[in-house]
């Protein structure tokens, strides 16, 4: 196999060679041994960029970023270069959310419809697509969906209309029933507290999170500021995706933003610099456990026992499972050239960040999870993340 030459790029003076980084269950390794084995599997697994964040005692004591931004043109990645940010989004969006709760402006349990002086479907859309609810005029089901509902991922909305056979929005199953992940919940959540609270949702953000956090290189729009140094993702075969750059803000997908970004709003998170404790610990709760073989495809309708030990399960806009260090809580970011994961174990103060520009990206999360920080409870085969030297298929995108 060709072998991809991955050039490590020396960013911030937050790790050594020497230092080390101590994992879950206690054990030890270097910075040094963590770039080497970094560089390694992306080489292995033609990965062409990577961006790690490590957290220790819920601060980050290693962040690198290694490979390319553009491997065509050999231009490196940076710590500060912008990714896509995919369904990183969802987590960034529950914390606004959660904030607006703290300040009593949202309820998590009133069904959302009540906010609004009219009904959803009646009103002319302001977007290309995603606030358009004329499908929902003869559905009932969608005005029992509560803000809680769209964040556990329990709404009953499809993933996304187009996905669908029709093309069409509806209500698949009674709300709060059960789990199916749904960027339209999100969505349709964002929608509600835009016409509430007047305001848009990217100002939003900017208010209650990327400003009090200094993440300056974050947006859920592209912004001109991006142009001077910013990631294209790869094909598996290394060809390049053109980028996309002109979304509007979605609260489930639009992200865009950076490694030393979302290290910001991840310490920011651990930290309770954003919330309050108990808002946090409520985030962090389960609102309904998880048993589908898979996340996405055929085998999300069929049970197993096999996440049975971790107690998966879904919180408000992350997903969480049970270990011996107390509950983990993911997010996974997955679309056309990025790949990204993070994990947190606030209890024990540990996590990571893995960012990628690469379509290869998911199939050394395993093995870099276990390397880094001894996370050996993340459901991987329930995500897809099939390790790279194993057949593979590729999930519904997010």
């Amino acid at each position: 196999m060709r072998k991809l030459y991955i050039l490590l790029l020396a960013v911030l003076p937050l790790t050594t060679h020497a230092q080390t980084i101590t994992r879950l269950d206690g054990s030890k390794i270097t910075a040094a041994a963590l770039d080497q084995k970094v560089q390694q599997l992306m080489a292995d697994a033609q990965v062409q960029g990577l961006a790690v964040t490590v957290f220790n005692h819920n601060q980050p004591v290693y962040k690198k970023a290694f490979g390319y931004k553009n491997y065509k043109t050999k231009e490196p990645l940076k710590t500060s270069t912008n990714l896509y940010g995919a369904s990183l989004s969802k987590a960034v969006f529950a914390v606004l959310v959660m904030k607006l709760v703290e300040e009593g402006v949202l309820d998590l349990d009133k069904p959302l419809q009540g906010y609004l002086p009219k009904p959803i479907y009646t009103y002319e859309p302001q977007a290309k697509w995603h606030d358009n609810y004329s499908d929902l005029k003869e559905d009932s089901l969608y005005q029992k969906i509560t803000a809680r509902m769209a964040l556990a991922h329990t709404s009953g909305f499809p993933n996304w209309r187009f996905f669908e056979e029709d093309k069409k929005l509806r209500v698949k199953y009674e709300p709060g029933s059960r789990y199916s992940y749904s960027g339209e919940g999100l969505v349709y959540l964002q929608v509600v507290l835009e016409k509430m609270t007047g305001k848009p949702l990217e100002e939003l953000m900017q208010v209650k999170v990327f400003k009090p956090m200094g993440m300056k290189q974050s947006s859920y729009t592209w912004q001109p500021r991006f142009e001077k140094d910013f990631a294209l993702g790869h094909k598996a075969t290394g060809e390049l995706y053109k980028k996309d750059k002109d979304n509007e803000a979605r609260s489930a997908s639009t992200l865009e933003t950076s490694l030393d970004d979302y290290t910001l709003f991840t310490e920011g998170v651990l930290q309770h610099q954003l919330l309050k404790p108990a808002t946090t610990k409520e985030m962090f709760s389960p609102q309904i456990r998880i048993r589908s073989v898979k996340q996405f495809g055929p085998l999300s309708q069929r049970d197993t026992t096999a996440n049975d030990a971790i107690a998966l399960s879904y919180g408000l806009g992350w997903g969480l499972l049970q270990s011996p260090y107390g509950t983990g809580a993911f997010k996974e970011g997955h679309g056309d050239g990025f790949q990204h994961y993070s994990i947190i174990f606030p209890e024990a103060g540990t996590g990571i960040i893995i960012l990628s520009n690469s379509d290869n990206a998911e199939g050394i999360f395993k093995e870099l999870l276990e390397t880094a920080i001894a996370d050996t409870y993340t459901p991987w085969y329930w995500e897809n993340y099939i390790p790279y030297h194993q057949a593979s298929s590729q999930p519904e995108k997010d």
